[in-house]
């Protein structure tokens, strides 16, 4: 018996060093992952070959990502996309659900999170057993927490230091690590 091909899932963020973690996530929980920096790239993706599943940020430079959804809609009406942002207003959140999008995140999302706004369609899709009993490690707790705090405080990373309790510079060294798994 043939194995059936992984899912594809089209990542989309100007922010490199969060593409590439997001893009890594999903790989580990079973898809087939293609990433693009901007809406050019992404379109030139998704015309070669269309993803089932694509996370587009609403903010990038030389196109907007409700353009994305509405392209990549108008590519393939069955690709399910979640638009995520690090400056959500309802006004930009009602418009990506007019035009298709699955949901709505705000940043900074994780792959749990993002696979939990598809909901079962990506669950059932994924390798199966990938994200069976999934506990997240200290390390990515801590990341976590942080980086909600940080967007809780519009970025401020002196206000989100104090918040935590930690000196400023302590915060901005955690901040350039990449995520932990």
């Amino acid at each position: 018996m043939a194995e059936r091909p992984l899912p594809s899932m089209l990542v989309v963020d100007d922010d490199e060093r969060f593409r590439q973690r997001i893009a890594r996530a999903l790989a580990t929980r079973g898809f087939d992952v293609r990433a693009a920096g901007d809406a050019s790239e992404a379109l030139a993706l998704a015309h070669q070959d269309s993803p089932e599943f694509a996370v587009v940020d609403l903010r990038m430079p030389g196109g907007d990502g409700l353009q994305l959804v509405t392209e990549l809609k108008r590519i393939d009406q069955a690709t399910r996309v979640i638009v995520l942002t690090g400056y959500g207003s309802i006004a930009s959140a009602v418009e990506a659900i007019k035009l298709g999008a699955t949901h709505y995140l705000a940043k900074p999302a994780d792959a749990d999170e993002i696979l939990a706004a598809f909901g079962e369609a990506a669950r059932a899709e994924a390798r199966p057993g990938a994200d069976e009993d999934h506990t997240p490690s200290l390390a990515r707790a801590e990341w976590e927490h942080i980086n909600r705090i940080l967007l809780d405080c519009q970025g401020n990373v002196s206000e989100a230091a104090r918040r935590l309790g930690i000196h400023r510079r302590s915060l901005q060294r955690k901040l350039a690590k990449y995520a932990p798994s």
